[in-house]
């Protein structure tokens, strides 16, 4: 495979896959675009690779810089701005772990603090109220474990998954 077809590939997948961790399609492939380039890149640079449009490109960058995984990078003699992804994958996965938690996991916790106080009147209020007091224990102790996660440092986590495939 040439550099070419595996450079668009690439950037392809990465689009793809971006939509399991939350942002769209559009989103992973200028991620994907910009993890792999060397230099920064404007707006213009990104709408001809990609073929999209300006608007597009200045929404997706916006939302991708919001979320950490790309950061604005100026150039002197140009009023354009530039972009580069963060290239530290353990930062990449921190933050998608991070908007993750405040997408989803934070409102259901949230709902589920809410409902679980509820007092049974019946056999099924009493399994609804069960279920939701589990679920609730279940997602905070997941908020624990990801909170654990974002706050490590990678190489500890990476020697202890190590340890663990041997």
């Amino acid at each position: 495979m040439e550099y070419t077809e595996g450079k668009e590939k690439f950037i392809k997948t990465w689009g793809e896959l971006g939509t399991n961790w939350g942002i769209n399609k559009t989103m992973g492939m200028i991620h994907g675009l910009l993890l792999i380039e060397v230099e920064p890149l404007s707006c213009d640079q990104i709408m001809e690779e990609l073929d999209i449009s300006r608007g597009n490109v200045n929404m997706n960058t916006r939302t991708l810089v919001e979320w950490g995984l790309i950061h604005k990078k100026e150039r002197q003699g140009t009023r354009k701005e530039f972009f580069v992804a963060e290239k530290d994958i353990w930062k990449v996965f921190k933050s998608i772990i991070k908007k993750r938690k405040e997408k989803e996991l934070h409102p259901m916790i949230h709902l589920l603090d809410e409902v679980s106080p509820m007092k049974p009147i019946d056999e099924k209020s009493a399994e609804f109220i069960k279920m939701m007091q589990e679920l609730s224990l279940f997602s905070h102790k997941a908020d624990k474990a990801l909170d654990n996660l974002v706050n490590s440092k990678s190489n500890i986590l990476v020697s202890s998954y190590l340890k663990l495939i041997k």
